[in-house]
């Protein structure tokens, strides 16, 4: 416990340019839509045609999320063919939204659990 109130280079506090690209990129994780792209391209690679299927949105606007994505440096893209295949370039950031995602889902579903499980 000491090593963490003395501050070693792991837990030293953030500089403001980090702060600031972290809130970017928390920022462009905002949307729905994007979580749900990522959330997807964490299982695998995918071209921005099966993604628009999963994610339930018009082909541009899944396309501009992502470009957007791309230019944040979350998601790449390489060519196969005629297509463009994306897949996610930060799993770290995949770790934290599938951390968020399930977090939320699991106290969604909490009271349910305990209900039954009351015998309520």
């Amino acid at each position: 416990m000491a090593a963490r109130a003395g501050g070693t280079d792991q837990h030293q506090e953030p500089s403001g340019e980090v702060l600031g690209r972290a809130a970017e990129a928390f920022g462009l994780l905002a949307a729905p839509a994007r979580l749900h792209i990522v959330w997807i391209l964490a299982e695998g690679d995918c071209d921005v045609s099966g993604l628009a299927e999963r994610v339930g949105g018009a082909l541009p606007a899944v396309s501009q999320h992502l470009s957007k994505l791309k230019l944040a440096g979350l998601v790449r893209s390489r060519r196969e063919g005629r297509r463009q295949v994306y897949y996610v370039d930060a799993p770290d950031v995949v770790a934290v939204v599938r951390l968020m995602i399930g977090q939320l889902a699991e106290q969604q579903a909490g009271p349910v659990r305990r209900l039954h499980g009351t015998g309520a």
